[in-house]
């Protein structure tokens, strides 16, 4: 029989899932009978922990926030550890320390990318908390990160952007930052996104990066971050999955290839390769996840598999969740050996 704390745990997850027939489906999780499910849904909504609204039948549940801070800063003088201590840290002050600790990292990096990189004279926070996930926004209406990208390498298209920053140690300002922030943060958390203009990136626990067209029109950058106050997430085990057992250095990145090919399109020529390999030599392993890429063309297996490799010896290309049709092309681009590229 699961306790008390184990049931009520599920209801905050079915919940999150969806408010509807909540007590159906708690009853068929643990074989409950409806009546003692419908007796822990009560209990929680007493405790402020769940709230209900609509009639027996059609009663639909959702979460309670157990706290809500928010507030606009000057970005003058702001020091992003300041903000940490009075918005956040109160609200996860009694989670466990590895959660504790991907909060301190992720706000303070995105709080400090407001303040020297967005332009804007503001920058706002909010921070939320409910009995199973804690969130945050950090908000500004500057420029917008992905034109910001986008004029600092001189990409095509915005869009170029989200793919830069799925890659890892990318920064306009490479004097005063590490390039780490967005990409380390992205996989600390249950769910990161970032809207600005049109555009959306995403990345989650349940899938890699994600780029949304037409999801908002967004005025300068909204991040958005959310995890879970039981995860078990480590930020020391994020780092040394992509770093090197040498000298631990951040050495190795995935790079979700179907961020490469705009929507409608097939990944065929030479352009689309270079600008997926663009900043490759930064790493000494890459990673190219290739799920959700049905084929490749042979100008682009070429350029991407011997082209870039004849050239950048020293950096290892890994692809993965390959289809027959890529795999076959791909080998067939390792094969031609020292042979020209050709059209």
């Amino acid at each position: 029989m699961p306790d008390k704390n184990e049931i009520q745990h599920k209801i905050f997850e079915l919940i999150a899932e969806s408010g509807r027939d909540v007590a159906k489906r708690l009853a068929d999780e643990f074989g409950l009978s409806r009546q003692t499910a419908n007796t822990h849904l009560n209990a929680l909504v007493r405790d402020n922990l769940i709230k209900a609204e609509g009639n027996t039948k059609a009663r639909t549940y959702s979460l309670a926030p157990t706290h809500d801070h928010n507030k606009l800063y000057n970005c003058d003088g702001l020091q992003e550890d300041m903000v940490w201590r009075e918005m956040v840290s109160p609200i996860v002050n009694d989670l466990y320390e590895n959660v504790k600790d991907i909060w301190r990292y992720g706000v303070t990096e995105m709080i400090n990318n407001a303040i020297d990189h967005s332009g804007a004279p503001t920058v706002f926070i909010r921070a939320a908390r409910n009995a199973l996930y804690t969130e945050c926004w950090v908000m500004d209406k500057g420029e917008g990160i992905f034109n910001k990208i986008q004029k600092e390498l001189d990409l095509y298209d915005p869009r170029e952007a989200i793919l830069e920053l799925a890659k890892g140690k990318l920064t306009t300002d490479p004097a005063n930052h590490t390039g780490e922030g967005i990409f380390f943060t992205s996989r600390a958390f249950d769910r990161f996104e970032i809207y600005s203009g049109k555009l959306c990136f995403m990345h989650s626990s349940r899938m890699e990066d994600w780029l949304m067209e037409g999801h908002s029109n967004s005025e300068g950058t909204n991040v958005f971050m959310l995890l879970l106050n039981s995860s078990t997430r480590v930020l020391t085990d994020i780092f040394n999955e992509y770093a090197s057992p040498e000298n631990f250095t951040f050495s190795k990145t995935i790079v979700p290839v179907r961020l490469a090919q705009y929507e409608g399109e097939k990944l065929v020529s030479r352009s689309q390769a270079k600008r997926l390999y663009q900043r490759f030599e930064k790493f000494s392993r890459v990673v190219l996840d290739f799920g959700d890429v049905a084929e490749i063309g042979q100008a682009f297996a070429d350029e991407l598999f011997r082209v870039f490799p004849s050239e950048h010896p020293k950096v290892e290309l890994v692809p993965i969740h390959t289809t027959k049709m890529v795999s076959q092309m791909i080998a067939r681009a390792r094969a031609r050996g020292d042979l020209e590229p050709s059209d």
